[in-house]
């Protein structure tokens, strides 16, 4: 291997590890489940019937999000629906903005037709759908399947060119593909600053944070066990915890 092709290979590693780091400070939870419920279907203009969930979204990048999720079985198709978003005028205006994934050529695989926001200089919200794998975001190329639209679907579609392939019973994947794309182009930071401040924070709540041991035991009444009493410290707070002895 030569010397070139080694620094391509470590440039792209290292890349990829940065991508499932920024990944993972993407939590997403179920919150509530329903077996059957109803939601209107605004491009078949009509209520539709199935299963809805919702899922709560706490992006390091953005902020807090709370997704609905509608499972539409006829239709073979989910769709995903931003209910609540983050503080900003750029994200208020993805609130009730839908994601759909519908089914692709390939069995239990859904696709999404690849397209990200973007905001004009009076923060005016806009889509656009992409025509090349240059214009998709690192982190969508490296943590999901791109097959050409035609590939996925099997016809053609006029300004249809790049789709994404999401497992159907993987329904935190199709949440953060929704943040991916639609949120995070909206941000004025990068993910690597706000990885930055994440990490100076803590840093900086494990600096000022100060520990002193009272002395005082205090024992459980009901099992027996011995626990010290400590002195919380922080910069804004003062607290008391209960620690195990330690080991003579």
């Amino acid at each position: 291997m030569s010397p070139e092709s080694l620094k391509l290979d470590i440039k792209n590693f290292s890349v990829e590890c940065r991508s499932l780091q920024f990944l993972k400070y993407i939590k997403v939870r179920r919150v509530e489940a329903r077996p059957d419920d109803a939601w209107y279907d605004m491009t078949l203009r009509q209520l539709r019937r199935g299963e809805v969930s919702f899922y709560s979204v706490k992006d390091f990048l953005t902020g807090e999000w709370l997704f609905k999720m509608c499972k539409d079985k006829e239709q073979g198709k989910i769709l995903v629906k931003a209910v609540k978003c983050p503080v900003g005028i750029r994200f208020s205006q993805l609130e009730g903005r839908t994601m759909v994934f519908q089914q692709s050529n390939i069995e239990d695989m859904l696709y999404d037709v690849i397209s990200l926001s973007q905001a004009d200089e009076n923060d005016k919200v806009s889509r656009d759908i992409v025509s090349s794998i240059e214009e998709v975001p690192a982190i969508i190329k490296e943590n999901y399947t791109i097959k050409p639209y035609e590939e996925a679907t099997g016809k053609k579609a006029p300004g249809k060119h790049l789709v994404t392939l999401c497992k159907r019973d993987n329904e935190k994947e199709l949440v953060t593909l929704f943040v991916l794309e639609r949120a995070w182009s909206l941000s004025k930071s990068t993910p690597e600053e706000k990885l930055e401040e994440k990490e100076q924070r803590i840093q900086k709540t494990k600096a000022t944070k100060k520990e002193v041991d009272t002395g005082d035991v205090w024992l459980c009444p009901i099992c027996g066990k011995k626990h010290r009493l400590v002195h919380v410290e922080t910069e804004k707070t003062v607290k008391h915890a209960l620690r195990k002895p330690r080991s003579e």
